[in-house]
């Protein structure tokens, strides 16, 4: 046997180490490692401090949800607004971290649904619908519909609607004005909807049902499947639903710390389980799930077989940092806007020119031409 010398097992051992490094790993990704410090608290975005403008000067408006049609035009979905704390009563003049309700002093149902522009300020307000509104959940448009119409998931309303794309029209509504149930045209404070490219939709329903319900393209209920408890199949909070382009359905499964696949008729596939607290999923077109994590006040990558690729993210109130991450969207530019459920504010994040492009969301899953670049 021939030996080799223990100088040279060093050298071996040292390079090894040296080309698996994070700082290699950084470096053939063609990103730059940071000199010196530094916590990738951001990741490979910058954040756009102060981006989204008061909706009302002096008023908190507790943002839930942010989808980006295009980046001149990004939707905000509230669930109330609260004066800003006076100095020392409570608040040091910052919004206190807590959900909105009808306790805190001087909140008042408002500000639902706001759209901005690419500087933050407030362009449109849907107030025309605000008597059909309670808690819009979650606001999306169906990336297969060539009139791009909005629609609104409002769970405290048990309702679905469904608008023209400038608002002015009311062209489908689902379930009926605060009265829940679990049959074919109630539901139970729904949560999220996804698309298939024939219009067939999902509801993942919700807060009170533990169940996802399937619509044809024309509101017609074709089938629901889910019960409450903890086994395969089953739900506790499903609160967001994203397809892939094999047609499978991944169901954030909150409350059992999990998330679900199933095919488009119910039929369970896998699980992933030891996820905190999945808030919101998003299928880009590159076929990866990234994930809106609640407990870790995370953004985190996994490829569709559950394997975690990366994340990044941190807790706190700084610009940056996040609050249970309730929701995210991206535009046409690669630019990222997440709604902090506790901190009550959208921030723009813009990617960092030196960024690893793996770690940035893409855009979203469907037509290559669905989103809008203006």
């Amino acid at each position: 046997m021939t030996r080799v010398p223990h100088r040279a097992w060093f050298l071996t051992l040292f390079f090894l180490a040296a080309s698996s490094s994070p700082i290699a790993v950084l470096q053939r990704s063609g990103a730059t490692a940071p000199e010196k410090g530094g916590e990738d608290e951001t990741g490979p975005y910058d954040v756009v401090a102060n981006w989204w403008k008061p909706v009302e000067p002096g008023w908190i408006v507790y943002a839930v949800d942010v989808f980006a049609e295009s980046p001149n035009r990004i939707f905000v979905g509230s669930t109330g607004t609260s004066p800003v704390p006076e100095p020392g009563r409570g608040g040091r003049g910052a919004a206190p971290l807590q959900l909105f309700n009808l306790n805190i002093p001087g909140a008042k149902l408002d500000h639902f649904l706001t759209v901005a522009d690419r500087d933050g300020r407030t362009i449109e307000e849907w107030k025309q619908w605000y008597g059909l509104f309670s808690v819009p959940h979650r606001i999306t448009m169906n990336p297969y519909d060539p009139e791009r119409h909005v629609w609104v998931i409002d769970r405290g309303s048990q309702q679905i609607f469904e608008f023209s794309n400038d608002g002015k029209q009311l062209v489908m509504t689902l379930g009926e004005k605060g009265v829940a149930g679990s049959d074919d045209k109630h539901f139970g404070r729904p949560t999220d909807i996804a698309f298939l490219p024939d219009g067939t939709f999902f509801i993942s329903d919700g807060y009170d049902n533990a169940r996802v319900v399937k619509f044809d393209k024309n509101g017609k209920y074709l089938t629901a499947w889910g019960t409450k408890g903890a086994a395969p199949g089953q739900f506790d909070l499903p609160h967001c639903i994203a397809v892939d382009s094999r047609r499978r359905l991944y169901v954030a499964d909150r409350s059992n710390h999990r998330i679900q696949i199933f095919d488009e008729n119910g039929k369970f596939l896998d699980e992933w389980r030891n996820i905190p607290q999945p808030h919101h999923l998003m299928i880009t077109q590159d076929q990866f799930l990234w994930v809106a994590d609640g407990t870790t006040s995370r953004i985190a990558k996994y490829d569709l077989n559950g394997k975690l690729l990366t994340y990044w993210g941190t807790q706190g109130i700084n610009p940056g940092y996040m609050n249970q991450p309730h929701a995210f969207g991206v535009d046409s530019e690669g630019t990222l806007y997440i709604a902090n459920g506790l901190n009550h504010r959208v921030e723009k994040f813009t990617p960092k020119a030196n960024a690893d492009r793996s770690r940035l969301v893409g855009q979203s899953f469907g037509p290559a031409s669905s989103t809008r670049s203006q």
